[in-house]
């Protein structure tokens, strides 16, 4: 003989298990320590000031 199997229980139990496989992949890809967020962020502003110091037009100023 076979079990019976219970659906809604069976349902409820597909769906954790794809929730915590989403749940895997976010964690890998959005997963970064503070310090790595500040160190992305302070490249980033570095560059920035960086490419706007080497602009051949100043952004502001009045050519009439």
């Amino acid at each position: 003989m076979t079990n019976v199997v219970n659906l809604r229980m069976a349902r409820k139990r597909k769906a954790r298990a794809e929730k915590e496989q989403a749940a895997g992949q976010n964690r890998a890809l959005h997963g970064r320590s503070k310090a790595e967020k500040l160190h992305d962020r302070t490249q980033a502003e570095k560059s920035a000031t960086f490419v706007d110091g080497h602009r051949l037009e100043r952004a502001g100023r009045d050519e009439s």
